[in-house]
């Protein structure tokens, strides 16, 4: 089937109209058949789940490219509603804490383990010493263990705000796990890159929207937060095995942390 112009672009795939109420996620040359299975799988458990999430059709190829068929979901990312509308910020910053929330009170026994996937990624960040890998290695051993939902890429551009209410998208990276290692990842992301056009308004506003966001996460689910920089020390070591070259002093200097508290 041809496909006309992408409707969204992302880090590792296009989005297509599709069939009626579907989109088509078309991903970059080169990732396998696997990986599109693989996120499908885990987006299938996250629907089922009850959350509001895409409901998962076939895998399509397409001139060697791999697919998934969505729900097409109508609405712009939270991320472009702030982008335009950034006096409702508040509104947003506790709209994803509340949805962050729902999700980490739900347990999803047949998701892979978020400690396995941490231990996986900071085994293959090649950007790290040997000592960096140890502390990080060590950290994450002793920090504890759960088996509620976590999304493992939690932030405003990966949730879609439609009619019926917020919808989450992208789940390649949805782990059961501690609530708190996914609060911590989401805090890795506050700090990231943005996409191209955020205009600089909204780049200076984004540390209180974070602060915002995080206030009314623990007064939602008042988890015990003195784990929480060592979680952002050990999900900074992962991060390091993802395409994150511009980002690598940053993710470094909070890796540092942990040999300096160990």
């Amino acid at each position: 089937m041809s496909l006309n112009t992408p409707i969204a672009r992302g880090f590792t795939a296009e989005i297509y109209a599709w069939k009626e109420g579907q989109v088509l996620k078309l991903f970059n040359p080169g990732v396998s058949r696997s990986t599109v299975e693989y996120e499908a799988r885990l987006t299938r458990l996250a629907h089922a789940s009850g959350l509001p999430v895409p409901a998962v059709g076939e895998i399509i190829e397409n001139e060697s490219r791999y697919g998934v068929e969505y729900e097409r979901v109508e609405g712009m990312t939270m991320l472009q509603a702030f982008t335009r509308k950034p006096w409702l910020a508040t509104r947003f910053a506790r709209q994803l804490a509340e949805l962050q929330v729902k999700m980490h009170r739900i347990s999803v026994p047949e998701l892979p383990s978020q400690h396995e996937q941490l231990e996986l990624k900071i085994n293959q960040a090649s950007q790290l010493t040997g000592d960096l890998r140890q502390a990080a290695l060590r950290a994450l051993e002793q920090l504890p263990d759960d088996d509620k939902l976590c999304h493992g890429d939690f932030h405003p551009n990966n949730v879609v705000l439609t009619p019926r209410g917020p919808v989450i998208i992208d789940w390649i990276d949805a782990t059961r796990g501690l609530p708190l290692a996914d609060v911590a990842r989401s805090t890795l992301l506050f700090g990231g890159r943005l996409p191209k056009g955020v205009p600089l308004p909204v780049r200076i506003m984004r540390g209180w929207f974070y602060r915002v966001y995080l206030r009314n996460y623990f007064r939602l689910n008042p988890l015990e937060k003195q784990d929480l920089q060592v979680w952002i020390g050990v999900c900074a070591a992962a991060r390091l095995a993802e395409n994150t070259r511009y980002d690598e002093t940053r993710l470094l200097a909070m890796v540092r942390t942990l040999v300096q508290g160990g």
